[in-house]
Order: C-alpha cells, then structure tokens, then sequence
C-alpha cells in the first residue's frame, strides 16, 4: 500500500528532518567504510556514497561537519573507499561506533592494507574498493560533499552486497531472471 501524505500539515511534533528520514530510509543503499591515511587514520561508515563521473572517474562521498572524518579528510586531501560484503555487517557497525578508539588503534582487530596510492586503509573482505584525491568540497547543508578523483581501483569477482534500508542492515538476494513468455 503507498500512503501520500504530501498533502497532510505536519502534527505537532512531526518535524520535516525526522520525516526526510523516513523516507529517504526507503531507498536501499549499498554500505561502505569511508577512511583516510596520515598520522592518525580514521575510518567511518557511510551510505551517502556515489559515482558522479566515469570521464573523468569521480565520486563523492557526504560527512556530517561534526565528524571526525570531515577534518581527517580535510587533512590528508585524499580518501579511500570500501564497499561492504553481506557478511561485513559488524564491521559496518563497528565504524558506525562513535565511541571505537581513535587512530590506528581503531584499526586492530580489523583486517586491512594501506592502499597504494593514499595510504589509507583498504578493508580486507570489501566487495569493492577506491582510492580518491579530493578534488572538491561543496557544502551541502549539515553536511560537506566531498568530491573524489579516483586514483585506484579494485574488485572481488563475486559476492553478495550489505544493504541498508528502512533503518537496518540486510544482505542482498539476488533476483531470479524471468523465464521469457512465448506467445
């Protein structure tokens, strides 16, 4: 069943961000772990990830002012990106954890590898994974875009994606064809 309630006035107590909310939780979105190298490496997840440009390769990738990751990024001009597997969701839960230490020791216990081209953490088990040198930062609200040029790339050959939709984690399932109708 789909309700519109474009037309209803908000009741007192319904605020238009907790609606936002609700609704874009509505569109299913693939799971990563945003990081950056330097001194003292960060890691975060974050869904508000995307590609912008195959021609250029760009990205972008959008981080609350507020978080750590936001000044990280800052510093080291570059960033990596991780795309998670079904089985990855503790880990997507761990890099959620505001209170997981900061710097490296964030990282132990976690399997990963500097990438090659920024030095920031590359996460072992990822469906996928990126490394960008920002090239932009427009501001976007209570967040920054962080737009990426894509200094790297990699992939698995198969795997089943972590999703998040309406306010959980879930593992993908694919779909199977549809017979052909003759007719």
């Amino acid at each position: 069943m789909t309700v519109d309630n474009a037309h209803r006035r908000p009741r007192r107590g319904d605020t238009l961000m907790r609606s936002t909310r609700d609704v874009m939780g509505m569109f299913a979105t693939g799971i990563t772990v945003v990081t950056a190298g330097g001194e003292g490496p960060h890691g975060m997840t974050a869904n508000a990830f995307s590609s912008v440009s195959l021609d250029p390769p760009l990205v972008l990738v959008c981080v609350a002012r507020t978080a750590v990751m936001h000044d990280a990024i800052l510093d080291c001009g570059s960033y990596a990106v991780s795309v998670l597997g079904g089985e990855q969701e503790q880990v997507a839960r761990y890099f959620a954890d505001c209170r997981r230490p900061r710097g490296v020791a964030q990282f132990h216990g976690i399997g990963w590898r500097a990438g090659p081209y920024t030095g920031a953490p590359l996460l072992d088990g990822a469906l996928a994974w990126l490394e960008c040198e920002l090239a932009e930062v427009y501001e976007g609200g209570d967040h920054s875009i962080f737009l990426g040029r894509v200094l790297g790339i990699g992939r698995v050959e198969d795997g089943r994606a972590l999703l998040f939709f309406a306010g959980g984690y879930h593992r993908m399932v694919p779909v199977e064809p549809r017979a052909g109708r003759s007719g």
